[in-house]
């Protein structure tokens, strides 16, 4: 019959079934359920099984050829793509944060790009600076507040120890 699957199953139904109970992703699950199906003769054929699963039947044949070769661990890993690699690295963005923890710190983002420009060799947009140092590095610039021109420290601390605190 044409369609029926050769892979040789090789964990029980009940071990099957509690790895379906404990896959966290939708992938994972799948594919288990994929080979749970098989194990216990719900469906026969790879293309009956496409059918259920709601997937192609080449991806099905795929999934039971990774199985086949290389067993349940490689149909359940995960494969991380490699993206593109960041534009400051991350010996710069480590410097980058000590840099930031000192004292005095940076005043603005254009500061940094000119940091990064003299010490780093990197030179990115101010989007970028933005993005990595708020978001990424979960950073803040040390800017202070704003003070007045006719501001008086005297006058503050002496308003201070006059004023009652009811």
């Amino acid at each position: 019959m044409a369609g029926v699957t050769r892979v040789k199953i090789k964990e029980s139904a009940e071990e099957l079934h509690e790895l379906l109970r404990k896959q966290k992703t939708a992938k994972g699950k799948e594919r288990i359920q994929a080979l749970y199906l098989l194990k216990i003769g719900q469906v026969k054929t790879i293309q009956d099984l496409a059918v259920v699963l709601g997937r192609g039947s080449a991806t099905v044949q795929r999934w039971l050829k990774t199985y086949a070769e290389s067993g349940i661990t490689s149909l359940l890993s995960r494969k991380k793509g490699s993206g593109r690699p960041p534009i400051i690295n991350t010996d710069a963005q480590e410097q980058l944060l000590k840099e930031l923890e000192e004292p005095q710190g940076f005043k603005s983002y254009e500061e940094i790009r000119t940091w990064l420009k003299a010490v780093e060799g990197v030179e990115v947009s101010y989007k970028v600076v933005h993005d990595t140092v708020r978001y990424r590095m979960k950073a803040k610039l040390k800017v202070p507040r704003a003070v007045g021109i006719k501001y008086q420290e005297e006058a503050e601390s002496e308003f201070k120890k006059n004023c009652l605190n009811t």
